[in-house]
């Protein structure tokens, strides 16, 4: 419930296609396909152009039918307190040598799971 309140409490903005802030996430009169929504302080802390290049793509990708798309490099969220996003790792030697397919380690995952010489970090599913 603590993470539900933080989201809400980030006060979420719908960006519109020329760039503009246009008000409340979630009040978008297009249903089927709606605008794109950010934290209002990731909103504020793009430029215009930015803004608008991420919500063209989400529009552009609507019109195809996706309903989840991912915002563009600048516009991601990148903190995971904030909703942000839980990015891949690259180790030099993953456990026993292979990838386990479906999982990642998150950011700032610094836990060590017990196993003696075979101990290898926490690793998070895919959903």
């Amino acid at each position: 419930m603590g993470a539900l309140k933080d989201w809400v409490n980030q006060d979420w903005v719908r960006i519109g296609t020329d760039g503009s802030i246009q008000g409340k996430c979630g009040t978008s009169t297009d249903k089927k396909n709606p605008d794109r929504c950010l934290p209002r302080s990731k909103a504020q802390s793009l430029s215009k152009k930015e803004r608008s290049e991420t919500a063209k793509k989400k529009k552009a990708a609507g019109k195809k039918g996706q309903t989840v798309v991912a915002n563009t490099k600048k516009a991601k969220v990148r903190n995971l307190v904030n909703g942000g996003v839980v990015a891949e790792t690259k180790a030099k030697r993953p456990f026993n040598g292979k990838k386990i397919p479906g999982t990642m380690v998150a950011n700032g995952c610094g836990v060590v799971m017990s196993g003696g010489k075979n101990s290898r970090r926490k690793r998070t599913k895919l959903t």
